[in-house]
């Protein structure tokens, strides 16, 4: 079923481009973009990017060896980014959840949230494997974090519409694909880093789906779309902020390279703003317009925060070189 995008703009556009009819109107670009994915996406194997002849058993029911700090490979920035991702990931039922209630299991839509979810699933389990095997982190406590950031659950900020999420994940995929490979390149273990390599490719071709799916929303109601970007830049904040320790996690991975401001605002939002020329769209209603100029006014200012964070980073790492 094709709606003709037929840019309803001002109070009677917004009120009719409902969720479900953007749903119907966006159907046929979901069935493109995924017929691309498909076509571009390369089949691989977890087990093939886990180092199997590492591993030993652990102490407990096995009678193995207890894990100690000296036997991980990785950094210590390494391992603190690698707990963080791999909890991120091991919500996928949550994630699941969300999108299957707000795209629907039928269809293209249907498709394409099964596909995605088959595929963020490998990411979990080739980390996991690799984590254990290589015994870059404590496994008890991985297991305590585990069991208590899902015991909490997982409620998106943008759930209360299709186009919020369809927006958040643009930015979320790129921001995760990011994530994972400056970990693999702080990580100090070459197999770390193919590992996550790997995964981020799988994330790339994800931001590139909703990325394109966020572009047909613009054509097609560009005012609600506008306001949805608006509210998704201004108010990001990545899915793992739930899990226990997330904030002095996050503080770590800033000040170690993996993740911070400036990496969010030039390798996550300008990438996708300039990409749709976000700022640049003409025409539309005053609604729309006040979003654009609000996410001007706040990337500006995210920017300055941006570098102030760079002139702090700096600072501490020239005190921390002093100190030896």
């Amino acid at each position: 079923m094709t709606i003709a995008p037929d840019r309803l703009d001002g109070a009677r556009g917004q009120a009719a481009w409902t969720d479900t009819r953007l749903l119907y109107a966006l159907e046929e670009v979901v069935e493109k973009e995924l017929n691309r994915h498909l076509a571009i996406a390369k089949e691989w194997m977890p087990h093939e990017y886990v180092p199997w002849s590492d591993g030993r058993n652990f102490d407990g029911v096995m009678d193995g060896e207890p894990w100690a700090l000296e036997q991980s490979k990785v950094t210590a920035i390494g391992r603190t980014a690698l707990v963080v991702n791999l909890l991120t990931e091991d919500n996928l039922p949550s994630y699941h959840h969300e999108i299957a209630t707000l795209f629907g299991r039928d269809g293209a839509w249907g498709t394409w949230v099964h596909r995605w979810t088959a595929e963020e699933g490998r990411h979990g389990i080739v980390m996991r494997d690799y984590l254990l095997t290589s015994r870059a982190v404590d496994p008890v406590e991985l297991e305590r974090f585990r069991m208590a950031h899902m015991s909490e659950g997982f409620e998106s900020d943008n759930a209360h519409s299709m186009l919020h999420s369809v927006a958040y994940v643009a930015f979320q995929e790129l921001a995760t694909r990011i994530s994972h490979r400056n970990t693999g390149r702080h990580s100090g273990d070459p197999v770390c880093d193919r590992m996550l390599a790997r995964i981020a490719t799988d994330e790339n071709l994800h931001m590139v789906f909703y990325r394109n799916l966020l572009g047909a929303s613009f054509e097609l109601a560009p005012d609600r779309t506008m306001c949805a970007v608006r509210d998704v830049v201004t108010g990001f904040r990545m899915p793992g902020h739930g899990m226990p320790g997330f904030e002095r996690a996050a503080a770590r991975m800033a000040l170690g390279g993996i993740y911070n401001l400036r990496i969010h605002h030039d390798d996550v939002l300008q990438p996708v703003l300039r990409y749709l020329k976000v700022l640049e769209i003409g025409g539309l209603g005053p609604e729309g317009l006040a979003a654009q100029e609000e996410l001007g006014v706040f990337l500006d200012g995210l920017d300055g925060q941006a570098r102030r964070f760079d002139e702090r980073q700096a600072a501490i790492l020239a005190r921390r070189a002093a100190r030896g």
